[in-house]
């Protein structure tokens, strides 16, 4: 697989995910994909969960930037460092900062993200809570 192809997947996945594009978001994942986010937390089946997944961010943010600011790939992975910039329905506004780990298999779908982040300190900042 080519690192750009690991690339483009990677790069679809920040971007539907922040134009809160479920359905070409899921399109990047296997069939058995699954998502740890953060990590600590119980995995999500992307498959079934991307709805209640995007409904939650639906419900807290009017608006989501996420930006992949280095992406480093390693044969069929990649490691994200990201930034990621929300306002809240409230009109409060968060910056969260994160790593994703990405496993890609030789199709080019994302078998695995494991996203480090400390989502409680997003939301405090969203509800407002510092």
């Amino acid at each position: 697989m080519t690192k750009e192809t690991i690339e483009a997947v990677v790069n679809s996945y920040f971007i539907n995910m922040a134009a809160m594009n479920a359905k070409a978001w899921v399109e990047n994942f296997t069939e058995d994909g699954v998502i740890y986010d953060p990590v600590g937390k119980p995995p999500s089946n992307v498959q079934s969960d991307y709805e209640k997944f995007f409904g939650l961010l639906s419900m807290i943010f009017a608006k989501l930037e996420l930006t992949p600011d280095n992406i480093f790939i390693v044969d069929n992975g990649a490691a994200v460092k990201w930034t990621m910039q929300g306002v809240g329905k409230n009109g409060n506004q968060g910056v969260a900062e994160g790593i994703s780990v990405f496993e890609i298999n030789e199709n080019g779908k994302i078998k695995q993200v494991s996203s480090y982040w400390d989502d409680a300190a997003m939301m405090a900042q969203i509800k407002g809570n510092l």
